[in-house]
């Protein structure tokens, strides 16, 4: 689907070519060409030192450095804001006019990622730190890719040599923001070819693909995987993809080449590869393509079509895109054009490879899209209305019908919603929802430690209770033994009751006092007991209806499950029936049509025949009508030509010599005989000329003639001439 932009091949090409080498237009000064890897990847001409700073501008003094957003060792900078600009009319004269605002936050982001490929690639030695020198020829070839006017005093202001060393991100984030990033505007400048720029710089050194031609993808699919890398991957540095992006990317590419993804496999391979940072590199990514682990078996060409159609769909934002026949406004006639859907506009070219464009339709919120029934000879029709005109296209099929349509209302509703990009909507989608389930598994976590702690508070109960049955045993223990001690008391106290009443009097009391002492203890004691027995079976109750309560949770939460697949299974199969019916619904109609068609077809048929027939039997009575009349003529002219003859044999008397009346009557007879040839020759082309014209009536009636019609043949007018001279 699709087929390759026609774009000029020096587009694509960049000059990576020195500041000092132009004048301040942006011209080259002679041939100042250079090899990107004399360029850029050349070993450092100025030596590393310890970084002391970059030489920042006047206005630029002492303000804090930031490097990338999310870089490693550097929290993420919020965006930098452009100062506020003056009211007109207020401000010094001749002050210079502000800098224009900043593009989308969005774009900004997107463009950084390309850049810190760029500015990777130019650090050899992975220090963090590039040279001057290749970041002024980096800034010179943004300038030209950005559309931006060339600022070479600002660039030689910053990048001056008075301080050596290279510079890290961190000193060329200001330089970058203020006088690159504040002044792109979007779609002045064609983003493909900024992303080549920096494409051509990282894959040089980072990109190793299969030196024996055995890459699964070219090199120019490769920079489209890593477009959409750059798309997809998450906004902190160093870039990766996670992998649900992953799957998705190679599901969308599968999908384009009506493959199926596995899944599995997918998923062993990234538990097998080492990821940094919670997901895949660019560099990884490009070598799982290329190994032909996920794409077996599959031509090269069709996973180059493959991936341009996903690039088309997901960077150029090509909601859709094919031939249909759409209806002209003035000649109103069909013709079949190249339609290709974006979220703002439709446009329509001669032919896919969309180098004549014919024209476009804007869309906006106020704009719809209807489905028309068939007419004109045209089936599967809809139009786009507009606030000013209405334009009818008619597709394919049905489907391709559906698929339109829905493409088309998927457009008007990102206008509505003041969305640009339906990807960036859908990226952000599922950004979200990861972190829902992040934070739904947090939250799991967090539960299942809550129940970890009860169950350990449960057991520390039941040790106290464990202690406690200890010390009711040790207790009874002392119970016993005091009992005993009792009794040998009580023994000697018999013995001596005699010698030591009085003493044996007092001791007696005491020690009963001391027996209700104790029993109240025991007493208590029980009591406790009886308490802590009670507690352990309400704690026991507990525990059991939290395990039935967590059954049935789980019992309602399977039946629910049960139930939307249920639900989710016939709502498939209502809406196959539909389908079905629909497809009957048309399969009829266009039946009844055709029986119609040949009814009507028929019906013709049979009225021109009849007419046909009402024509033969009119020819037929006016060729009698003709045949009647040359009869007639044909025996007057026979009758006349039996007077005449009587009239010469009359005339024709041998003349005897001397007889001057036959002398009279042989002048008489040699000027008539000129006159009556004369006469019979005008009577013969005169019925030539009416044979001549009667054979064509007798030629269409010829078939009624003789089918039972009386026809009579005209005599010939020699054949009567021939008839009577003998007669003479």
């Amino acid at each position: 689907m699709g087929a390759e932009r026609a774009q000029p091949e020096s587009s694509h090409r960049l000059s990576l070519r020195s500041p000092a080498d132009t004048d301040p237009s942006g011209r080259l000064r002679g041939a100042a060409l250079l090899d990107p890897a004399r360029a850029f990847l050349s070993p450092n001409r100025e030596s590393p030192r310890s970084f002391r700073g970059p030489c920042p501008g006047p206005a630029e003094r002492g303000a804090a450095r930031g490097g990338f957003p999310g870089s490693p060792g550097q929290a993420a900078l919020p965006p930098r804001v452009p100062p506020a600009r003056a009211a007109p009319g207020t401000g010094s004269a001749g002050s210079a006019e502000p800098p224009p605002p900043p593009p989308a936050m969005d774009l900004r982001a997107e463009l950084l990622k390309s850049i810190w490929y760029a500015f990777t690639a130019l650090d050899v030695e992975k220090s963090g730190k590039v040279s001057k020198s290749q970041l002024k020829v980096l800034s010179h070839n943004l300038y030209t890719v950005l559309c931006i006017p060339h600022d070479p005093v600002a660039l030689e202001e910053h990048f001056r040599d008075d301080d050596d060393g290279p510079v890290s991100s961190q000193g060329y984030m200001p330089y970058l923001n203020k006088y690159i990033l504040d002044k792109v505007e979007e779609g002045a400048f064609v983003k493909e070819n900024f992303d080549e720029l920096c494409w051509t710089l990282t894959a040089k050194k980072n990109y190793k693909p299969d030196r024996n031609g055995n890459s699964v993808v070219s090199h120019q699919d490769a920079f489209k995987l890593w477009c959409l890398f750059n798309f997809l991957s998450e906004d902190k540095y160093p870039l990766v993809m996670v992998p649900d992006e992953v799957e998705y990317l190679l599901k969308k590419i599968c999908t384009a080449m009506n493959v199926e993804l596995n899944s599995c496999e997918l998923e062993d391979f990234l538990s097998q590869e080492p990821q940094g940072q919670g997901g895949l590199t660019v560099w990884q990514f490009l070598d799982m393509v290329n190994s032909g682990r996920f794409l077996r078996g599959i031509e090269q060409e069709a996973i180059s079509m493959a991936v341009e159609e996903v690039y088309q769909e997901v960077i150029e934002d090509v909601l859709k895109q094919g031939y249909l026949w759409k209806k002209g406004q003035l000649r109103r006639n069909w013709s079949e054009r190249w339609f290709m859907l974006k979220p703002s506009a439709l446009s329509y070219y001669m032919s896919e490879e969309r180098k004549e464009k014919k024209g476009s339709i804007t869309l906006d919120k106020h704009c719809c899209v209807e489905v028309l029934p068939d007419r004109d000879g045209k089936r599967c029709m809809f139009c786009v209305k507009t606030s000013s005109r209405t334009y009818e296209m008619s597709a394919s099929d049905t489907r391709q019908r559906q698929e339109w349509t829905l493409a088309i209302q998927t457009a008007i509703r990102l206008q509505a919603e003041g969305k640009k990009s339906l990807h960036k909507d859908l990226k952000q989608k599922r950004r979200e929802q990861r972190e829902q389930r992040e934070q739904r598994k947090a939250a799991k976590e967090e539960e299942t430690q809550r129940l970890k702690q009860l169950q350990e508070e449960k057991e520390r109960k039941l040790q106290e209770l464990e202690l406690l049955k200890e010390a009711q045993r040790q207790a009874e223990i002392l119970l016993q033994e005091e009992e005993q001690r009792r009794r040998q008391q009580h023994e000697e106290m018999q013995r001596t009751l005699e010698i030591q009443l009085r003493e044996a009097e007092q001791a007696r009391a005491s020690m009963q006092a001391e027996m209700v002492l104790k029993e109240a203890e025991a007493e208590r004691q029980r009591k406790r007991i009886l308490e802590l027995e009670d507690m352990q079976e309400r704690l026991q109750e507990a525990l059991q209806q939290e395990v039935k309560a967590r059954q049935d949770e789980e019992a309602v939460r399977y039946a629910q499950a049960r139930l939307l697949a249920e639900e989710e299974e016939k709502l498939k199969q209502l809406m196959k029936l539909k389908e079905e019916q629909e497809e009957y619904i048309i399969r009829t109609q266009m039946e009844k049509q055709v029986l119609k068609q040949e009814m009507e077809n028929k019906n013709k048929c049979l009225e021109e025949a009849q007419k046909q027939l009402e024509e033969v039997r009119v020819n037929r009575q006016r060729v009698d009508q003709d045949v009647m009349a040359a009869q007639r003529k044909l025996r007057q002219a026979s009758t006349n030509v039996k007077h005449w003859n009587v009239q010469m044999n009359r005339l024709m008397h041998p003349i005897g010599p001397g007889d001057k009346r036959t002398n009279m009557s042989g002048g008489v007879f040699a000027g008539y005989q000129p006159l009556l040839s004369r006469r019979d020759s005008s009577l013969k082309l005169k019925q030539r000329v009416e044979d001549k014209g009667s054979d064509p009536t007798r030629e269409n009636s010829k078939e009624n003639v003789s089918n039972g019609g009386s026809s009579s043949t005209l005599p010939s007018p020699d054949a009567d001439t021939m008839a009577t001279e003998p007669s003479n």
